[in-house]
C-alpha cells in the first residue's frame, strides 16, 4: 500500500483533492446548532374532573389511568399531578427506545388512555395524549401594545402565523398567551326569581338553539338537497331575542333578565409581558437537520416584511434567538479551532523543522476536511460537541503522521531512499499504530453507545473521534510518505553513510537518558515516589468539587416566583409587574419578558417550562454580558430576600445539557399525606438551616383553604332539592357556567351565564344565595339546605411517582457562591439519611444528583467491555502479558495531574471532565504502544536488554512529546469556553504528567517486570 501510494502520484494526489475539496463543500453544507439534539421520550396525558378534590382526581382518575399506561412495554417513569378538577400524568419512556420508535409507543398510549376511558367517573372529560411538548421553539418572540387589546394582538399574530410557517425550514409556529373571549350571561337573578324561571332552564335553551344538527335531505325533482333550518345566533342581538318564557304577560326574552356583553376571560390560564407591556409569545420550531443560521436569515427577510404592514403602536420584540446564538456559537468556535491547528502546526514547525511541520500540518487539515465528508454522511452538524471533538483530537491526529515522518527522517539520515524508510517504518509501526488507533477510539465508546440522553447529547464526540482517527492512521500510512517525497531532498535529509551515527545526541535526548538509566537503576524507590504522589493526589480529591453540566455562556437568566398556592393569577401578575419594575431600572439590562400562570414556551431543550400554576410567575431576563448576568443575578436574590418575604424564589442562569427539575431533590414516599407533611418539614428545616442552599421549596406546595358548605341531604330531599342544584347555584355566583357556544366564522366562543355582579354574594353571605328546587319549581333560600359554611385546609396537589405517592423538597446551591448541587448535598444528606422514617416511608435523592449518577451509569455500563477490550488488543499486540500490564500499569497515575489540575485551576469535575478523563486512557495507551513497539524492535538488534529500553525510549521522547505538546497546547482555546473548560483542565494536567510518566515510568516497570538490569 506504501509503495502504491509512493509510486502512484496521481492516484496520491486525487485523495488529496478529493478530502480537501470534499471537505470544503461538506463543511458549507453542514447543518449548525449550538449544542446537538437530544431525544425528549415523554408525553403528557390530561383529564379534567370539574369540581373534583385532589384525592378524588387521584382515586377515581389517576390509578384508572396509571393502570393502563402502566401496561405499555419500556415505560421507565409514570409521574402524576393532581389538582382541583385535573389529572396531569407524565409518561417517560426508557432511554433504549429509539427517536424512530416514538410515535408507536405513543399511538399505544392513546390506546391504552382510549380504553381506559369507559373507566373513568360520569363527569370525566376525555383524555388528551400531548406528545409534542418537547418542541424546542428556537425563535422565540413577543408581539405587545399598549395601545391594542390582547384580541387585536392575536389576530396579528394569527397573520404573522401563516406567513412565517411557509417560510423554508420552519416545522412550526405556536402562539401562547392569548385569552379567549366569552359571552357572558349575567343574570338578573330577581327578576329570574319573581318570574320563576331557572338557570337550568335558560342553559337547556340556549344550547339546543345553537346546536349544529343534521336535519337530513329532501327530494326535489329527481335531486337530492340537503335541509339547513336557520336560527343559530347571527350576533348577540339575535342571542338576546331568544324566549325563554311566555307568561300570561306576555313574551319574556333574554334580554329582560339578563345583560351579553362580549369579553375577554378574567380569569385567564396564562399571561405574557413584555417589558412590563402585556403581550403575546410567538415560538418558531425548526425542522430537522437544517442549517438553522441560513433559516434564520430566511426568518429575518420575512419578519422585516410583517413588521411593514403591522400596526402603528405594535411591536415586535426577541426574547431567544437561536440563529444567532448558533452563528455566534459556532463561529467562535470554529475560531478556536483554528487556533488549535494554527498552535499544533506552529509547534510542529518549531520542534520538527520547517518541512515537517509543513508536512503534518498538511496532513492534519486534510484529515480534518475528510472528516466533514463522514460527519455529512452521519448526519452530525457543527456544534459545540463536534467541533469540540475535533479540538480534543488534534493532537492524536498528528501522533501516527509524527511516527512516520520521524522514521523516514531516521531511516533517510542512515543512508536509506526514502522508499525503503517509508516501507520499513510502515510495516514496523503499521499495526501497532492501527491497534493504538483502535484503543483510542474505544476508550471513547462508552460515550457513543451511552443509551440515555446525556449520551445522545454528548455522542458525537465519539463519532467525530472515531471518524478523524482512523482517517489519520490511514493518511499517515498513505499519503504522508507521498508528501514526504515532495517535500524532503534526500541528500540533504542524510548526514552519513554510516548507520552507526547517533541522531539523539542534543541537550534534551542526553539528559532524559541520563534520568531515565536512574530511575532503572533506582527502581524501587522510583516506584515509591510514584505511588507516594498517586496516594497524595486521591487524598486531595476532596478538595475537588462535583458538578454535572456548566451554566451556558449566554446572557440569560430565569427568575421564579412562586406565591401562595391559591393565589389568584391576577396577583401573581401584581407580583411579577412590582419584579418587573425593579429589574428594569437595573443596568445593563437588554430585554425582560414574564409568564405568569406557567412556564414559556420551550426555547431550548435544556430549559424545561413549569407546569400550569395560578400562583406562578417567571421572568427570562436578557443581559448585556455574561458578567452583568451574575452580577444581577446577585443583586435581584438581595432584592427578593429584602422586598418578597412571602414568596418562594429560584434565580437560574439557562442550562446546558440535560437538566433535573431541581438541582438538589429530596423525594418522600409513603402512603398518609399527613406523614409526608410531617416528614417533609423535618427535611426543609435541615435545607433552610444550611447558608449555601436557596430556593427552598415543596413539590406540594403549603396548604390552602377550601370552603365547603355543609349540605342536609334529608332536608333537601323533602323539598327537591338537589346537590347538583346547589353546585350550579354556587358555580352561578362566581365563573359561571359554560351553556354553549356562539360561533363567529371558525371561532366558537363560549358563552357564559352568570349572575349578575351586583347580585353576587362572598364567602360570609353565601347561605344568602337561593337554589331552584326542580319538584316545586320556584327557588328556594339556600338556608335552607345547608347548615353552614365550613373554611378547612388540605392540600392543592397530590404528587404521585411510579404509582406511589411522593412530596418532594427541593433546593438549589446559592447561586454564584462557588458551590455545587453535589457539595452541597454532601453536606445535608447524612442528616437527612439519619432522620427515622415510619414504616412504610423511604427517601431517595433525585435532582443533579440522580441526573448526573444516571448518565455516569449508562457510561460505565459499556466501560468494562470497552477496557476489556482494549485490554486484549493490547496483549495481542505484543503477545505478552508483561508488557501490556506495563502500558496500563501509567494508566492510574494519570489520576496525579487529573486532581492536581483540578485543585491547582479550582475547577469541578463535571461529566465533560469525566468524558476528558476516558479520553486520556486513548492517549496514554497510544503513546505506551508506541513506546512499547520500539523497545521491541531494538531488543531484536544487537544491542543488550537494557540498551535496548534505553535506547528505545530515547528514540521516542519526540514523537510522544510532540504528540503531548500539540494536544496541550491545542487545549489551549478551550479554556475560555465554560463547557468544555474541566475537560481541557483534565487533559492538559493529566496528559503533561502521563507523558512523563510514559517516558519513565513505563521503562521502569518493563524492566521490572522482566527482571533487566543495567549491563
Amino acid at each position: 500500500m506504501v509503495e502504491y501510494f509512493f509510486r502512484q502520484k496521481v492516484i496520491s494526489w486525487m485523495v488529496a483533492i478529493i478530502l480537501g475539496v470534499g471537505g470544503i463543500v461538506s463543511f458549507l453544507g453542514l447543518g449548525q446548532l449550538e449544542f446537538p439534539e437530544f431525544t425528549i421520550r415523554s408525553a403528557l396525558v390530561m383529564t379534567q374532573y370539574p369540581g373534583a378534590t385532589p384525592e378524588q382526581v387521584e382515586e377515581e382518575v389517576t390509578l384508572q389511568l396509571e393502570k393502563a399506561i402502566q401496561r405499555i412495554p419500556n415505560v421507565k417513569r409514570i409521574s402524576s399531578v393532581n389538582m382541583v378538577g385535573l389529572s396531569q400524568i407524565t409518561v417517560e419512556l426508557k432511554s433504549s427506545v429509539q427517536a424512530k420508535d416514538l410515535e408507536q409507543y405513543w399511538d399505544n398510549l392513546r390506546r391504552k388512555v382510549g380504553d381506559a376511558q369507559a373507566y373513568l367517573p360520569p363527569g370525566t372529560g376525555t383524555s388528551i395524549v400531548n406528545d409534542d411538548f418537547g418542541d424546542v421553539y428556537g425563535l422565540l418572540m413577543t408581539l405587545q401594545s399598549e395601545d391594542y387589546s390582547l384580541k387585536q394582538l392575536e389576530d396579528f399574530a394569527d397573520l404573522m402565523q401563516r406567513e412565517i410557517q411557509l417560510v423554508e425550514g420552519v416545522k412550526k409556529v405556536s402562539i401562547a398567551g392569548t385569552v379567549s373571549e366569552q359571552i357572558i350571561v349575567s343574570l338578573d337573578h330577581d327578576k329570574m326569581k319573581t318570574l320563576n324561571i331557572s338557570a337550568d332552564s335558560i342553559a337547556g335553551l340556549l344550547t339546543a338553539q345553537n346546536v349544529v344538527g343534521n336535519a337530513g335531505s329532501i327530494k326535489v325533482q329527481g335531486k337530492r338537497l340537503s335541509i339547513q333550518p336557520t336560527g343559530e345566533f347571527d350576533d348577540l342581538e339575535a342571542l338576546g331575542q331568544v324566549v325563554i318564557g311566555s307568561p300570561a304577560s306576555g313574551l319574556i326574552r333574554l334580554t329582560d333578565i339578563a345583560t351579553i356583553e362580549r369579553k375577554l376571560n378574567d380569569t385567564p390560564s396564562i399571561l405574557y409581558h413584555s417589558s412590563g407591556t402585556p403581550a403575546l409569545s410567538i415560538g418558531v420550531s425548526f425542522a430537522s437537520a437544517v442549517n438553522v443560521v441560513d433559516v434564520g436569515k430566511r426568518l429575518d427577510t420575512k419578519i422585516a416584511e410583517l413588521e411593514q404592514r403591522m400596526p402603528l403602536g405594535m411591536s415586535l420584540n426577541t426574547v431567544y434567538n437561536q440563529p444567532t446564538v448558533v452563528d455566534d456559537s459556532v463561529t467562535g468556535f470554529l475560531i478556536n479551532l483554528v487556533e488549535a491547528v494554527a498552535i499544533v502546526i506552529f509547534v510542529l514547525l518549531l520542534f520538527m523543522g520547517w518541512r515537517s511541520g509543513v508536512l503534518m500540518g498538511l496532513i492534519l487539515v486534510l484529515t480534518i476536511l475528510g472528516t466533514f465528508i463522514l460527519m455529512s454522511v452521519k448526519g452530525i452538524e457543527l456544534q459545540k460537541i463536534s467541533l469540540g471533538a475535533l479540538i480534543i483530537a488534534l493532537g492524536m491526529l498528528v501522533d501516527n503522521a509524527i511516527v512516520v515522518t520521524e522514521g523516514m527522517l531516521i531511516g533517510v539520515r542512515k543512508g536509506q531512499t526514502k522508499l525503503q524508510a517509508a516501507k520499513d517504518v510502515v510495516s514496523q509501526n503499521g499495526l501497532p499504530l492501527l491497534g493504538a488507533t483502535v484503543i483510542a477510539i474505544t476508550a471513547f465508546a462508552p460515550i457513543g453507545l451511552s443509551p440515555d440522553a446525556t449520551g445522545e447529547f454528548v455522542g458525537s464526540l465519539f463519532w467525530v473521534l472515531c471518524f478523524s482517527l482512523f482517517l489519520s492512521w490511514i493518511t499517515a500510512l498513505t499519503i504522508t510518505p507521498f508528501f514526504f517525497d515532495l517535500l524532503f531532498n534526500t541528500d540533504k535529509e542524510r548526514q552519513s553513510d554510516n548507520e552507526d551515527d547517533d541522531p539523539y545526541k542534543g541537550v534534551i535526548f542526553t539528559v532524559y537518558k541520563r534520568v531515565l538509566t536512574a530511575a532503572i537503576n533506582h527502581r524501587y524507590i522510583t516506584i515509591v515516589l510514584v505511588v507516594i504522589a498517586l496516594v497524595g493526589s486521591v487524598a486531595s480529591g476532596k478538595f475537588v468539587k462535583n458538578a454535572f453540566f456548566p451554566n451556558s455562556s449566554t446572557p440569560l437568566f430565569f427568575v421564579d416566583l412562586r406565591l401562595p398556592e391559591g393565589s389568584d393569577i391576577l396577583t401573581t401578575e401584581q407580583s411579577i409587574r412590582r419584579l418587573e419594575e425593579e429589574v428594569m431600572d437595573m443596568p445593563d439590562i437588554a430585554n425582560v419578558t414574564s409568564v405568569i400562570g406557567g412556564g414559556a414556551q420551550r426555547l431550548t431543550l435544556t430549559y424545561s417550562p413549569e407546569d400550569r400554576y395560578a400562583s406562578y410567575g417567571q421572568l427570562i431576563v436578557e443581559t448585556n454580558t455574561v458578567e452583568a448576568r451574575d452580577a444581577r443575578m446577585r443583586e435581584i436574590i438581595e432584592l427578593l430576600r429584602e422586598t418578597f418575604a412571602n414568596v418562594q424564589y429560584k434565580v437560574q442562569a439557562l442550562q446546558v445539557g440535560p437538566s433535573a427539575k431541581a438541582a438538589i431533590e429530596a423525594r418522600i414516599y409513603g402512603p398518609d399525606p399527613e406523614v409526608l407533611r410531617e416528614i417533609s418539614s423535618d427535611v426543609e428545616a435541615i435545607f433552610q438551616a444550611e447558608q449555601t442552599m436557596d430556593s427552598v421549596r415543596l413539590s406540594w406546595s403549603n396548604k390552602v383553604p377550601f370552603v365547603e358548605p355543609v349540605f342536609l341531604e334529608e332536608q333537601a330531599r323533602r323539598i327537591g332539592v338537589t346537590r347538583d342544584a346547589v353546585h350550579t347555584a354556587f358555580l352561578l355566583n362566581n365563573e359561571g357556567e359554560t351553556v354553549g357556544l356562539y360561533r363567529e366564522g371558525s371561532d366558537l366562543i363560549p358563552i357564559v351565564m352568570r349572575n349578575d355582579p351586583n347580585q353576587r354574594y362572598d364567602i360570609d353571605n353565601l347561605a344568602s344565595l337561593n337554589v331552584w328546587s326542580q319538584e316545586q319549581s320556584k327557588y328556594i333560600s339556600m338556608a335552607d339546605v345547608i347548615s353552614n359554611v365550613d373554611v378547612s385546609l388540605d392540600n392543592p396537589i397530590i404528587k404521585r411517582r411510579n404509582r406511589v405517592r411522593m412530596l418532594a423538597v427541593y433546593a438549589e446551591p446559592l447561586p454564584l457562591s462557588g458551590e455545587t448541587a453535589a457539595s452541597v448535598q454532601a453536606r445535608v444528606r447524612p442528616l437527612v439519611d439519619d432522620l427515622e422514617l415510619p414504616d412504610g416511608y423511604r427517601i431517595e435523592w433525585g435532582g443533579e444528583y440522580e441526573t448526573s449518577t444516571d448518565a455516569q451509569s449508562a457510561l460505565f455500563a459499556s466501560m468494562p467491555m470497552g477496557i476489556l477490550g482494549m485490554f486484549i488488543i493490547t496483549v495481542l499486540l505484543f503477545g505478552k502479558l508483561r508488557q501490556a500490564l506495563a502500558i496500563w500499569g501509567v494508566i492510574p497515575l494519570t489520576t496525579i495531574g487529573i486532581i492536581g489540575g483540578l485543585v491547582l485551576v479550582g475547577a469541578p469535575f463535571t461529566f465533560m471532565a469525566l468524558l476528558g478523563s476516558l479520553s486520556l486512557i486513548g492517549m496514554v495507551l497510544k503513546n505506551g504502544i508506541v513506546l512499547m513497539e520500539e523497545i521491541n524492535v531494538q531488543a531484536k538488534g544487537n544491542s543488550g536488554a537494557f540498551d535496548a529500553v534505553v535506547a528505545a525510549s530515547v528514540s521516542r521522547v519526540r514523537p510522544v512529546s510532540m504528540a503531548a505538546i500539540t494536544t496541550i497546547l491545542g487545549m489551549i482555546p478551550l479554556f475560555s469556553d465554560a463547557f468544555f473548560a474541566s475537560m481541557a483542565v483534565v487533559i492538559v494536567f493529566g496528559l503533561t504528567v502521563a507523558t512523563v510518566l510514559t517516558l519513565l515510568i513505563l521503562p521502569v516497570l518493563h524492566c521490572t517486570f522482566h527482571g533487566i538490569k543495567s549491563e
